[in-house]
C-alpha cells in the first residue's frame, strides 16, 4: 500500500493455484498494529450495515467470502458530518484477495453482495478503547449503496 496512514486504500494480495489447491494471501499486510479482529455476516443479501466511525481507531477489512461494498467518509464534524462529503466506494470480493485499509477519522459501512459473505474486520483499538471512541449514524446518511446498471 502507498497511501499514508491517513489514506484510505487498498492493499492487494493475490491466489496461488497449483495441483494441490489454492493459496489466498496479503502478504504486504503489517499485523504489528492489529489489537483485536471479528468477523461479521449478514442473514439476508443486500443488507446494509452502516455507519460506524472512530476518532482514534483504524480498521482493515478483509472478505473471506462473497462480495461487498465497503465505503468509507473522512469526518469533518463529529456530531453533524456534511451530507456532502466525498464516499470512497470499493466493491471487494474474496475472488481477488485484497485488505481495505480505513483510518482512524473515517465512518465505514458495508453491504453484502452475495449470499454467504464474510468479512474480517482487524481493528488497531482493543473493545474498550473502541467503546470510548464510537460514533454512529444513520445507514443512509450517505448512499453509496445503490448498484449501477451498465
Amino acid at each position: 500500500m502507498n497511501q499514508s496512514e491517513n489514506e484510505i486504500g487498498l492493499i492487494k494480495g493475490g491466489v496461488s493455484v497449483d495441483d494441490r489447491g489454492e493459496v489466498r494471501f496479503c502478504n504486504d499486510f503489517d499485523m504489528n498494529s492489529i489489537k483485536r479482529f471479528y468477523q461479521v455476516s449478514n442473514y439476508q443479501n443486500n443488507f446494509v450495515r452502516a455507519w460506524h466511525a472512530h476518532k482514534n481507531e483504524s480498521k482493515y477489512v478483509y472478505v473471506v467470502t462473497g462480495a461487498a461494498v465497503v465505503a468509507a467518509v473522512k469526518i469533518d464534524n463529529w456530531k453533524k458530518p456534511s451530507k456532502d462529503l466525498k464516499i470512497n466506494r470499493y466493491v471487494v470480493s474474496d475472488k481477488s484477495p485484497s485488505i481495505l485499509y480505513i483510518p482512524k477519522g473515517f465512518a465505514n459501512g458495508f453491504m453484502t453482495l452475495k449470499e454467504d459473505t464474510n468479512l474480517i474486520f482487524f481493528s488497531t483499538s482493543t473493545l474498550e478503547e473502541s467503546k470510548n471512541d464510537d460514533f454512529r449514524y444513520e445507514a443512509y446518511y450517505w448512499n453509496p449503496w445503490e448498484i449501477l446498471k451498465r
